[in-house]
Parts: C-alpha cells; sequence; structure tokens
C-alpha cells in the first residue's frame, strides 16, 4: 500500500482539475498492473481489472481520505465484472459528476458500463487538437463522446463533424458541448459505421484536420492489426491540400513503429510533425506501446486517386 500512498502523493492536483493519481497499467508497480485511480475533483474512482479482497479496498479508501480529506465520494469500477454496478467505498454516487480540464468540462456517465465517458490519458491529445484547431473544418473519427470536438471548437475550428456508431456516446458528446457554451451549428454528429460511410464523408470534405483516435477493439468493425491499414489508405481523398492527421494508438499489439509505417506506406505525403506520450500521470514499462499520438502534416499539395 505504500507504493500506491507515494505515488499518489507525487500527482495530488491542487484544484478541481481531472487527473490520474495511480497508473498501474503500465507495469512499473510490480503487483498493482491491475490498479488505476482517478480523480475527478471531490470523486475519487478507482478502476480494478483483477479481484481485490474486500479489506484492501476498505484500506484503499482509508487512505485515500487522508490524502485528499476533500472527497466526497470514493467509488470503484470492477473491469473483471463487467456487468457489475460501481461499488461505493465512502459517501454516494453523485447523480452528476463532470471531469474538469483546461477550463472546458465533460459529463461522465458513472453508472453506464465500462467506460465513464472520459479518457483522462487524452488531455494531451485534446491540448494538441485544441492548439491547432484555428479556422479549420475538422473530421473526428471514432468521436465516442465527442471530447476532441469539444477541444476543437474551443480551439477556435470552423466546423467539426464527428462520426461514431455508438448513439448514445453521441448525444453524451451533444450534451458536452452544451455544457461549454459552445455552437452546435458549427457541429454535427453522424451515428455510422466509419467504413460503411466513407462516400458521404467525402461529399461533407475536403477537411483540414482528420482526428483517429479507434477503440483498442471494437468486435468485427475495428481491430489494430486489420483496420488501421484500411483506415489510414481511405484518408487521403477526405483530406484538403495541406491537411493535417491526428492519429492516437492504444493496441499494445502495435508499436508507435508499426503505425509510422502504415503513414509511410499509405500517405507518403504526411511528415510526422511531433509524437506525444500520455505523459508523467502515466509511466509505462514500454512507452512505444503505451498510448501513442501522431501528428502528421501535408506539406505539399497532392491529387489522391479514390480508392474506395
Amino acid at each position: 500500500m505504500q507504493t500506491i500512498i507515494t505515488e499518489i502523493k507525487r500527482h495530488l492536483p491542487q484544484d478541481e482539475e481531472a487527473r490520474r493519481l495511480f497508473h498501474g497499467r503500465g507495469r512499473i508497480f510490480p503487483g498493482y498492473q491491475d490498479l488505476l485511480i482517478d480523480s475527478y475533483g471531490s470523486l475519487l474512482w478507482i478502476t480494478l481489472f483483477a479481484a481485490r479482497a474486500p479489506a484492501w479496498r476498505a484500506q484503499l479508501a482509508a487512505e485515500l481520505r487522508k490524502l485528499r480529506p476533500q472527497t466526497t465520494c470514493i467509488a470503484l469500477q470492477r473491469r473483471d465484472l463487467p456487468h457489475e454496478p460501481p461499488e461505493v467505498l465512502y459517501g454516494a454516487l453523485p447523480s452528476q459528476a463532470v471531469a474538469h480540464e483546461a477550463g472546458l468540462n465533460y459529463q461522465l456517465r458513472l453508472t453506464a458500463g465500462q467506460n465513464i465517458g472520459f479518457f483522462i490519458d487524452m488531455a494531451v491529445g485534446r491540448k494538441l487538437v485544441r492548439k491547432n484547431s484555428a479556422g479549420k473544418k475538422i473530421l473526428n473519427l471514432f468521436s465516442y463522446t465527442c471530447s476532441f470536438s469539444v477541444a476543437a471548437l474551443a480551439g477556435g475550428a470552423r466546423q467539426v463533424v464527428n462520426i461514431d456508431m455508438n448513439r448514445g456516446a453521441l448525444q453524451l458528446g451533444r450534451t458536452n458541448h452544451q455544457l461549454n457554451n459552445l455552437d452546435l451549428r458549427r457541429v454535427s454528429f453522424l451515428p455510422h459505421e466509419i467504413f460503411r460511410s466513407l462516400s458521404r464523408l467525402r461529399k461533407l470534405g475536403p477537411f483540414d484536420l482528420i482526428i483517429c483516435d479507434p477503440p483498442f477493439a471494437q468486435g468485427k468493425n475495428f481491430t489494430a492489426e486489420t483496420h488501421w491499414p484500411k483506415l489510414i489508405a481511405r484518408l487521403g481523398p477526405l483530406l484538403a491540400p495541406a491537411g493535417e492527421v491526428i492519429a492516437c494508438l492504444n493496441a499494445p499489439q502495435m508499436s508507435a513503429t508499426d503505425l509510422r509505417s502504415i503513414f509511410a506506406e499509405n500517405l507518403p505525403h504526411l511528415d510526422e510533425d511531433c509524437y506525444l506520450t500520455a505523459g508523467a500521470d502515466f509511466p509505462g514499462a514500454d512507452p512505444d506501446r503505451g498510448l501513442t499520438i501522431q501528428h502528421y502534416k501535408q506539406l505539399s499539395k497532392v491529387s489522391y486517386q479514390r480508392t474506395w
């Protein structure tokens, strides 16, 4: 337990900002590969990927209360039991919870299954998008709850098109825009399967920036090894001259080097402008196979042949 306490002290926020307090999934802390702890203001959210004894869970909650006295709720989600509701270790689960990040707000779904609607490790990606969005028309693929879209509009994007199969996630995405008083006339939400909608997207384009943040796996609709090459191969006709792509990879079976090779083969006129990892709050034994973000820019005007 002392390992957890020491690490949390290094990451405790001084404000209400969303922050990862303990990141065991990076395999840096022996014996704790199953544990994540996140802070959302007065809510502490624990994620476990393996069973832990009730006495251990109670001790962890007690230590967390000492470290962050302003906590009003400590909840635990069992990822090894996907259909279990969150277990409240202290306080009461709030009816409404919001993640605060860089002056923006994102609604959390605390009782809606495996994911709460916000990926805390993508803060650097949202910062990158916000920084590179001014005046641009943006396509947000695998948009989920549209946090990239919120960041893009906050950064001055001219228009954002969000596409995801999950209608419920898109509805939460709409709520996220409303939470931040963003103009819904500049954003659209398309509940479609991406590979079946490329012709429609081409009619909506071209796009100055395309964001690709696919899930680790999405049944037959997306697996990293099979679908990343197919996805990148189809982006060219959607890009405007001097267009850009931000690609987010979080699939342990693929490395950042693998993704670079896919870009080099399928979009050779794009050059990598920057490469980011999730940051110091997310230490990993093999950063090349953790969350990585690659930003590509098209440096010359290119005429792409339609391949679909």
